[in-house]
């Protein structure tokens, strides 16, 4: 495939994978296209054999006679794009009873529902399940450019390790993520269809989600909107941050917000071609929302965990963008894209703390500034110094 190992940049879910490598037989990695699963895991299992199910004479060898082509196999292995042939799950399960050895299989894939929809029914129990996701914030080497710069750019690996620029990457990711996974989960005839459907998309970033509206705008109906979301989502381009509505009496939104994980990817499909074009675009607020919640959920699931973050607004009006949930409190964060601070920043933390009783010290607005703050309404955090929220 082509893997510059020289080029690895220490990833933060390294040492998760290592260690439960350590306990399961087997450990799934998925997560969108080219976020580097592949040069992870063979950068820390180097004597692993290494095995790509895209290749189609292995795939063909595997669907055909899976026992065999298991049987060629190193004790160990790498089995790259596994969603390919998830035939082989079941088979895989009895190997690894039968050797009942921890790290015997290490399972890659870039289409998540398809992979995790099989390993759900072949390998519960015996697989440990990791996403990687773009390059978060402190993967960056340097944060000595503009905000607006890195929501132009993106987090992809390849952009920073082969110093791609953005307009020439995206394009040709698009392309092979509609070739490749959208024609593998799903019979589109025509992709250009579905590629005005993720531009629409990318124009609704940190909206409240309107299926009737997204339907009209793409000519399509309220059933395939759902299914082309599940796509987007399930392929980890897409997310949504649904709402919280626990020990709540107010009436509350129901429908939840969508955001893509990655602004450089919404940035190409908003036809954005330099940095300078995102200071006066009409979505720079959200995106710049889209940016700080998706680098609040890489965090998470490089540390091994599942995201912890939701939406809260009632019908009045009052909100709070990103509400963190933890075992014994709720931690409400602001997002705003100003970079000088203003105290209207913190009126919708303030009507949040007066409603709950939450405590200043456990509320945040993280905004586009660089100053970092104690006030008494709750804490000031630069976007280059986003809190971790995994306690």
């Amino acid at each position: 495939m082509g893997y510059d190992l020289t080029m690895f940049r220490q990833r933060h879910l390294h040492k998760h994978i290592k260690r439960l490598a350590g306990q399961f037989p087997i450990v799934s990695l998925t997560g969108p296209r080219q976020s580097g699963k592949t040069t992870l895991v063979k950068h820390i299992f180097p004597s692993y054999e290494y095995v790509s199910l895209e290749n189609m004479d292995t795939r063909n060898h595997a669907l055909q006679d899976p026992r065999g082509f298991l049987s060629e196999l190193k004790m160990n292995v790498i089995l790259d794009e596994a969603q390919r042939a998830p035939e082989l799950f079941s088979y895989i399960q009895t190997q690894a009873d039968e050797i009942d050895k921890p790290g015997q299989y290490i399972l890659t894939g870039s289409q998540n529902f398809l992979l995790m929809e099989k390993i759900t029914q072949s390998l519960a129990g015996r697989v440990a399940l990791l996403k990687l996701m773009p390059f978060g914030l402190s993967e960056i080497e340097t944060l000595d450019k503009s905000y607006e710069h890195f929501l132009f750019t993106g987090f992809y690996p390849r952009l920073y390790n082969r110093d791609i620029h953005p307009v020439d990457y995206y394009p040709h990711y698009i392309q092979t993520y509609l070739e490749r996974d959208v024609r593998a989960m799903v019979n589109i005839s025509d992709l250009a269809s579905f590629q005005r459907f993720m531009k629409m998309c990318a124009a609704r970033t940190g909206q409240i989600l309107n299926l009737t509206s997204l339907g009209n705008d793409c000519g399509i109906s309220q059933n395939t909107v759902k299914s082309w979301l599940s796509i987007l989502e399930a392929s980890c381009i897409i997310f949504f941050l649904r709402p919280y509505h626990k020990n709540f009496n107010k009436r509350l939104i129901k429908m939840p917000k969508m955001y893509f994980f990655d602004t450089g990817l919404a940035c190409s499909l908003l036809g954005i071609e330099q940095a300078e074009q995102v200071y006066t675009h009409y979505l720079k607020g959200a995106l710049f929302e889209s940016f700080v919640i998706s680098e609040i959920m890489k965090r998470r699931f490089h540390q091994a965990r599942e995201p912890n973050c939701y939406l809260w607004r009632d019908r009045t009006g009052h909100e709070i963008d990103c509400l963190i949930e933890q075992a014994d409190k709720l931690i409400p964060v602001e997002i705003k894209s100003g970079k000088t601070m203003n105290d209207d920043f913190f009126s919708g933390i303030t009507s949040w703390n007066k409603m709950t009783g939450n405590k200043p010290d456990n509320a945040y607005v993280i905004y586009g500034g660089d100053f970092v703050q104690q006030r008494t309404q709750g804490h000031l955090a630069s976007w280059k110094s986003i809190p971790s929220f995994s306690n």
